[in-house]
């Protein structure tokens, strides 16, 4: 399996990861369920697009990149918040968990991948 299949498995599971964390953050009442959320829709779009369409490409490296960083940032993000023990204690607070540390490995993985690929870019090397 080519290098680039790999980062798109890694980015397309850190999308959906990512889908999977924003419901339980509007479920936990972490973030509120208001009109806004639907910003979220336009991100993972472009984020699905950049991993399938533009694969292998500067800009898809790009912005598998900073999908990946997102995803990479979400336990930190999380685990440092005050009342993370009191929501990982609560009803549903496994999958949080799990989910968090899921996004925290695919989104590294997905991070030195993206900057592998623009490296071998950026060197001239075939793809």
């Amino acid at each position: 399996m080519k290098n680039s299949a790999h980062l798109t498995t890694a980015s397309l599971v850190s999308i959906l990861l990512l889908t999977l964390h924003l419901t339980h953050d509007i479920v936990l009442g972490i973030s509120k369920a208001e009109p806004s959320n639907l910003t979220a829709v336009a991100i993972f779009v472009v984020l699905l697009y950049g991993t399938l369409m533009l694969a292998e490409r500067r800009s898809g490296y790009v912005i598998m990149l900073l999908g990946g960083i997102i995803a990479a940032g979400m336990p930190a993000l999380h685990m440092s918040a005050a009342r993370f023990p009191e929501r990982a204690a609560s009803s549903g607070g496994f999958f949080f968990v799990w989910t968090l540390f899921a996004l925290g490995v695919t989104g590294v993985f997905s991070v030195i991948l993206s900057a592998r690929g623009l490296w071998s870019l950026r060197r001239g090397q075939p793809r």
